[in-house]
Formats: structure tokens, sequence, C-alpha cells
């Protein structure tokens, strides 16, 4: 995909991942660009200094996205690119209270489920479009710490694969982003970035890069730190022995909270 002409959509395009991709997709030429973040005073100067359009928008709330991808389809046209970037973290497991489930449940899944819902019948009526969902290393391996972020950004990994199955013959192009750590406000408070930042911690900048060669071939994953496709396939080739592996990296990590 060539980012100059195109109208595409970041969520979580406020800060950290989205902001970098909102800044070279401007710099690439993008015929607009539509940041969505829950911060509207925040969103509002982010698109400022950018140069792109900015709208406050609680992707949790269904209302909030069809509202988002309306807006931009009625003043723009289409939308090229959607872009479900926008992510929180939670940490523990089980005991984890309901509501920090759902939470992160509605944020790192339904939001995906809500801006394609919306998004995809004019992409489909057009033979056309493109969607990139950021998901998470987490997705593919697990999160030592969090079993809220492994299980939705497993989900969300879930979510892009059927998209691209099911409409991947009629113009539509998915790609799914699963990077370690990188340099945002969900890392700023570990050490290094814990245990997602055992191969290092990245610059958003330094992701965007990966995006960008990607999105130009249409790759379906994206692996910004190339260390996970090893892991991936050290994980099927032999399960019980990854989960050995993994049960040693939580003791190195026992006392770092996600």
């Amino acid at each position: 995909m060539e980012i100059k002409g195109k109208v595409i959509i970041v969520t979580g395009g406020a800060s950290g991942i989205g902001k970098a991709l909102a800044i070279r997709f401007v710099a690439e030429g993008a015929k607009q660009v539509v940041i969505a973040d829950l911060n509207e005073d925040t969103v509002e100067a982010v698109a400022a200094e950018i140069g792109c359009l900015g709208m406050r928008v609680d992707v949790a709330k269904e209302s909030d996205v069809i509202a988002l991808i309306q807006k931009t389809e009625s003043e723009y046209g289409q939308i090229d690119l959607l872009c479900n970037n926008a992510g929180i973290g939670v940490g523990g497991g089980p005991e984890t209270p309901n509501e920090d489930w759902q939470r992160i449940w509605e944020i790192n899944v339904m939001a995906h489920v809500y801006a394609t819902r919306a998004a995809l019948p004019d992409m489909l009526s057009r033979g056309k479009g493109y969607i990139l969902n950021t998901a998470s290393a987490a997705g593919l391996l697990s999160q030592i710490g969090s079993a809220p972020y492994a299980v939705t950004k497993h989900a969300a990994v879930g979510y892009a694969e059927w998209l691209a199955i099911t409409y991947g013959d009629r113009g539509i192009k998915v790609s799914v982003l699963c990077p370690q750590a990188v340099r945002t406000a969900m890392t700023e408070n570990s050490e290094g970035g814990g245990v997602a930042g055992i191969d290092g911690m990245m610059e958003p900048e330094q992701l965007v890069d990966s995006v960008m060669a990607s999105l130009s071939t249409e790759q379906f994953l994206i692996l910004p730190h190339p260390e996970v496709l090893t892991y991936m396939r050290r994980k099927t080739e032999d399960y019980d022995r990854w989960i050995k592996g993994m049960k040693r990296l939580q003791s190195r990590f026992d006392d770092t909270s996600f």
C-alpha cells in the first residue's frame, strides 16, 4: 500500500505508537490523517502539532467509534487505512477485578470489532480497504504477569486473522502489528520494559519503519522485533518445552508487575 493520497484513521493517535504512525503518514503525503484519542485537549493539541484532524473518541463505546467512522467517510469520502491502535495494559491473573477484565476486553478487542463493523461496508462496496490492528508479541506468545493482556492480545491476533481470511478475496488487506517493548506510556513505569523488554526497548519511530515496510508489501504479520518469529517457531515445534522455558522466564521476573 502506498500512503500518499490516502485517508487514514489512527486510534490512540495522541501518543506512543499511534502518534508516531500519524506523524509518518502525514510526512508520507497522506490526503488526511484522523487521530482519535480519549482526552479531547490532548488529541486536539497533537493534531495541531502534526497537522491532521483530531477527535475525542472513547473506543470502548461503539457509538463513539461509529461517529468517528461516519465523520471521516462523510468529510473525506472514504477510509483507505484503518489503524485500530488504541490499547491498555492491566496486570494480574484470575483475581483481577471483573471491571478491569471488561475494560481491557472492550479496548483491546471490541474496539477493533466496533471499528471494522462500521468501516467494512464501504470498503467492501468499493472492493478496497486496509485494516491495521495493533496487537502485541503477547498475542503470539504470552505475557508474564498479566493474564488480561495475554488473553486480549491473543484475541486481537485471532480477530485480525479471521478478517484476513474472510475478506482477503474481496479486496480487504489486513495486517497485525505485534511488537515487544516500545517506549510508550505503557512501559514508562517498568524497568527496561519489564519482561517484554528482554530483547531491548524500541523507540516508536523505529517501530514505524517496520510498519511502513510491511504495509508496502501488504504483509499480514508485522514483527518489529524479529526475535519474536524465532520464539513462535519454538512454541509451535514443542509446546511443552516452550512452556518450560516461559516458566524459567517468569522466575526471573517474579517481582516485576506488568
